[in-house]
Order: C-alpha cells, then structure tokens, then sequence
C-alpha cells in the first residue's frame, strides 16, 4: 500500500532535493533519485540500479579542500546510513519510495514532521539541518 504523503510534507521532501542536487538534476534525471554525489546539471553521474545503493566512495575537490562520499539518491544518503535504514524500515531496495521513506524517517527521528505538517518551515528545517548538508546551520560551510 502506498502511503499517503501530504503536500507540506512532500513539498519539504522537494525543497531538501533542491538544496542538495539542484533543479538541473532533478529536470534531467530520475526526479534526483538516481544521483550520485559530486554531480551537476553539467556533469551527471547517475547510478542504474535500485536494486541497493550504489556504494560508489567519490571525491570531491572544492579549492584546496577535498571530500569522500558515499551520497547518493534524491536526498544523498551515505551508504553507510541506508544499511540501518534498510533493516529498520524492512526494505528492499534503493528505489524512489524506498529513499523517501527513508528521509521521512529521519525528518521524524529529529522531531520536525509535525512542524512541516503545520507549515513551519524554518522550525523544521533547523531541526533537521544536521541531516543534509545544504541546510542552513548543517555546519558544513
């Protein structure tokens, strides 16, 4: 059964997809769900199979700076994170339901479902911001 996700809740979900991958992607991809880290509209690199995250570790240079990740997926889900989600929420797979269940999930771990429900926004986003480093306050810079 599909659940039913309300538009406050969905329009979230989207706004956390923008902030992570961009409107470019998103126009030019699976909705985002098939991204990998490191990609832009320019230069995607995408992942063909739901069947698990795809668990590719990228390096990412930005100036004198460089990163490692395993992000991937609409919300750009560490491997390491979906293999607890996985058993947690019992799926089977990396699929478009299965990540947003998953960030659903982690939206209500860090209390901010109700406050997305009711329309606070900015009350929601800086309870999750830990989540998603494009946030305001992630701490990422």
């Amino acid at each position: 059964m599909k659940r039913i996700i309300s538009v406050n809740v969905k329009a979230f979900l989207t706004m956390i997809a923008v902030s992570e991958i961009g409107e470019g992607l998103l126009r030019i991809t699976d909705n985002g769900y098939n991204v990998l880290v490191g990609s832009t509209a320019k230069h995607p690199m995408l992942f063909a199979s739901y069947d698990d995250h795809p668990r590719r570790l990228i390096t990412i240079k930005l100036g004198d700076k460089e990163w490692h990740s395993t992000a991937a997926g609409r919300y750009q889900l560490l491997a390491r994170y979906f293999d607890h989600y996985r058993q947690l929420l019992h799926l089977n797979d990396f699929s478009p339901a299965s990540q947003d269940e998953i960030a659903l999930q982690q939206i209500r771990e860090k209390g901010g479902l109700a406050d997305i429900e009711a329309g606070r926004c900015a009350a929601a986003i800086k309870k999750v911001s830990s989540l998603w480093a494009s946030l305001p306050g992630a701490g990422y810079g």
